[in-house]
């Protein structure tokens, strides 16, 4: 934005001086991710920029860290054609981690969407009693330090009968630590509360006179709800679904204490290869994580700006 005609000198010191510091403090965010992009493409296995890529040396530059991804944990990383794919796709780890954030990501995102909006349409109702200690319970996830959460997960998960027991039930169940239902579970308790946001922010601006008009032209609740109120809601609840995957795609503390060996996730797989061997296959993979997490919120960010030009907010 251009300084007014009529700003001070001071005023242009002020306005200067504050792009300097936007400019500064954006790019003390933005750096440690983006250094990561160039070094992936290191020929060397190191973390450092080389004499060759400080030099712009086609020579410093590879994609072998990337080549690493499928070839890593293949039984024939030499095969060719059908064999090399069939290969990596059964017995390439990151592959399999892969698959499992993918999994655990989509199913952890359906429950989470589906009780969290449930919530949110709740809250939403003036009538509910005990709502803000019931918001305060619900979002708890989110301020509750994770490895507080994650630890109470395991001990539930490892033996969830003798809890309920507790409470007169004694069913017959068995243990959740160590399964795919568990960490689908704990990813969409910590998925839950920015669902219940998301949908609960769409809703302030909800005419709640549309509802009742549909009632009184003889649609029944259902109806009402598909028809009426879900199309209005719908970005708010696609925003609090991409941010629940996202939340399940770049967890990792939850899934230290109650994946098993069969349910390795990328961010348990990086983990692991930073404790055990470091690679800067790594930082290829981190850096497809940032191409990811960029596409997820440009679709939010349209999604906001949809959501606003439906409920007026900002013209067409």
């Amino acid at each position: 934005m251009a300084v007014p005609t009529y700003a001070s000198p001071l005023e242009r010191v002020w306005h200067y001086s504050y792009l300097a510091i936007c400019a500064a403090i954006f790019f003390f965010l933005i750096a440690p991710i983006v250094i990561i992009i160039p070094l992936s493409f290191n020929a060397e296995p190191y973390f450092t920029f080389t004499p060759a890529m400080r030099s712009l040396d086609p020579d410093g530059f590879s994609m072998r860290w990337y080549q690493s991804l499928l070839t890593f944990g293949m039984q024939n990383p030499d095969a060719q054609g059908w064999a090399f794919w069939s290969d990596a796709w059964n017995n390439a780890n990151w592959i399999k981690a892969a698959k499992n954030s993918i999994i655990i990501g989509f199913f952890s995102t359906l429950v989470a969407t589906v009780l969290g909006t449930l919530a949110a349409l709740g809250l939403s109702r003036p009538e509910m009693p005990f709502r803000r200690a019931i918001m305060a319970i619900l979002i708890s996830p989110m301020i509750v330090p994770l490895i507080i959460t994650a630890t109470g997960m395991f001990f539930f998960y490892s033996n969830p009968c003798e809890l309920l027991t507790l409470f007169g039930f004694s069913p017959e169940c068995g243990r959740l630590a160590g399964t795919y239902l568990g960490v689908i579970l704990a990813h969409a308790t910590l998925g839950i509360p920015f669902v219940i946001i998301t949908v609960t922010a769409t809703l302030v601006g909800f005419d709640q006179s549309l509802n009742r008009a549909a009632a009184s032209l003889g649609a029944n609740p259902r109806t009402t709800f598909f028809r009426v109120t879900m199309p209005l809601i719908l970005p708010g609840v696609i925003s609090g679904a991409l941010f629940a995957f996202v939340t399940s795609f770049d967890e990792v503390v939850a899934v230290l204490f109650i994946a098993g060996p069969d349910q390795q996730t990328i961010p348990r797989q990086m983990w692991n290869g930073i404790r055990e061997q470091i690679s800067p296959a790594i930082l290829a993979v981190a850096t497809l994580l940032v191409i990811f997490s960029i596409a997820l919120l440009t679709t939010v960010e349209l999604l906001r700006r949809r959501s606003e030009r439906i409920r007026g907010v900002t013209p067409r």
